[in-house]
């Protein structure tokens, strides 16, 4: 496997719309264990595969604890062609993205949400979670619809970093 490259914004592939997944197949795979290896790299707790450059549905999200056991034993879950079906109640938690560097904020999102999506063998599933895995989630699937979690942030937050970047870009 290789560590693939992940964009970071401004890169017009985070804003491409994604396409459907149709295929469950060892190329799908091979795709899958590349991410991983990249999101457990990078390190982050998710990867879409539009920050890898892929504009397909899919996600993939570390599972594990925040205790030093769990995560020597790095457990992570694959998720294709995922929609959010239900949404309920709000919080406000700090987020960050591999694809939004130098920048932490908080993001107010739905406090439980319930995902439907597919397994790597195409099987379907329902998911109903709450709290820090219902944000990664959410932050995550905003990836596959062209939304940063920059654009959950107040016009003023959003545009002094837009003018970091460009001082970056032209550095």
């Amino acid at each position: 496997m290789s560590i693939q490259k992940i964009y970071q914004y401004p890169e017009p592939v985070l804003r491409k719309e994604t396409e459907i997944i149709t295929a469950f197949d060892e190329k799908l795979a091979h795709l899958v264990e590349e991410m991983v290896e990249t999101m457990y790299d990078a390190p982050g707790v998710g990867l879409a595969a539009p920050q890898i450059g892929q504009s397909l549905k899919l996600i993939v999200v570390d599972t594990s604890r925040d205790s030093e056991e769990d995560q020597q034993q790095q457990q992570h879950m694959v998720i294709i062609n995922p929609q959010i079906i239900k949404h309920e109640g709000s919080q406000v938690d700090e987020e960050g993205c591999l694809s939004v560097p130098e920048l932490t904020a908080k993001v107010n999102r739905h406090k439980k949400i319930t995902v439907t999506y597919q397994d790597l063998t195409g099987k379907e599933h329902e998911l109903t979670t709450e709290d820090r895995f219902a944000v990664v989630l959410q932050h995550e699937i905003d990836h596959l619809n062209g939304i940063l979690f920059i654009d959950h942030l107040s016009p003023l937050k959003r545009s002094l970093y837009k003018k970091k970047v460009k001082k970056w870009l032209k550095g």
